[in-house]
């Protein structure tokens, strides 16, 4: 019963959010300075030619009867037109989106796997320079914003040791029989291993310069918790039966320490999805955060819109999926 009411809650407030979210970028970027119709038109443009496009665009009305009218078409699924392409927002939005999802994954993979060897590591070698030092590396990733890490490997790996692509998702001279935008997943379904590892090759230095600080933050509260759980009865009893220490560590203090470092990843992958906007315009990786950027430079209202609602939407259904399975987890929740 608990764990129902945690879910109607947090479908509520999840609605709640969005709404508010929405309000808020509908008036924020209507009030900016600046004309996004004058941006479509040619110099030569008359003012009945601006006056059929302000219409059509329903920028002739007020601001609020402008959202409810724009929030009434997103309800039916029409997010509107973009202005610089004249394609539907949704079908532009969904159609990057796929490249920004399989790198912010590519990114947790690598960010969970690092900092789990860092955490394991340091808690083996507590007490030595080998803890230390994986102390220090620690707050050299915290200490570097992502895209910092960016340039650094571009200048590692793409100039000085170039074995990595510096831009692009995929060389467009290879064969793409691609049928959907998850380049990734769809060419290991098709056994083309060779478009795998091009595109693996396109993208893991923007997924390494996300993953390193997240990395570095699971890393220390891996750490942390398992340090706490080595002092319980139960570890203490696993080393009176003969266990080895890495056996201790990790079929014993891992398994009740990983709990919270799970419900951070979580909460961590949305942020991870909203930082592939900087790295995926250094990289010139063709996915949602490119699109965001270039929407905000041609002032492209309706796509502008329509991307912080889907940013907006992730987040929500991530921090959703996060708090149940927690809930799921916790048998306090789960039987109360």
């Amino acid at each position: 019963m608990q764990l129902f009411r945690t879910f109607l809650l947090r479908i509520l407030t999840t609605a709640i959010t969005l709404f508010g979210v929405a309000v808020i970028v509908f008036y924020v970027i209507r009030v900016v300075p600046g004309n996004p119709i004058a941006m479509m038109l040619p110099p030569g443009a008359t003012d009945e030619d601006i006056a059929r496009l302000t219409a059509q665009y329903g920028f002739d009305k007020s601001i609020p009867e402008q959202f409810w009218i724009w929030a009434g078409n997103v309800l039916h699924g029409d997010f509107g037109a973009s202005i610089t392409s004249r394609q539907p927002v949704l079908e532009l939005v969904l159609g990057r989106l796929p490249a920004t999802l399989e790198l912010s994954i590519m990114a947790l993979v690598i960010a969970v796997m690092l900092g789990g060897v860092m955490a394991l590591t340091g808690t083996r070698m507590r007490g030595t320079k080998v803890e230390a030092g994986i102390d220090v590396v620690n707050g050299m990733a915290l200490s570097v914003p992502d895209f910092l890490w960016g340039l650094v490997l571009i200048l590692l790996f793409g100039v000085l040791v170039p074995v990595f692509h510096i831009s692009g998702r995929v060389t467009p001279s290879l064969d793409l029989p691609f049928t959907s935008n998850f380049y990734l997943f769809e060419s290991v379904l098709r056994l083309r291993f060779d478009l795998w590892a091009d595109i693996v090759s396109h993208m893991f230095m923007p997924a390494l310069a996300l993953a390193i600080p997240l990395a570095a933050i699971i890393g220390q509260l891996l750490k942390q918790s398992l340090r706490e759980t080595m002092h319980l009865d139960y570890v203490t009893l696993s080393r009176t039966k003969g266990y080895g220490e890495n056996h201790v560590i990790t079929r014993e203090a891992l398994p009740n320490a990983i709990l919270p470092t799970l419900t951070l990843v979580g909460v961590q992958f949305t942020f991870l999805i909203g930082g592939t906007v900087i790295i995926e315009r250094l990289f010139s990786y063709e996915g949602l955060g490119n699109m965001a950027i270039d929407a905000v430079i041609n002032r492209d209202l309706p796509l502008i819109q329509g991307i912080v609602i889907l940013f907006a939407a992730i987040f929500t259904a991530v921090n959703l999926l996060v708090d149940l399975s927690y809930a799921l987890l916790n048998p306090r929740l789960r039987h109360g």
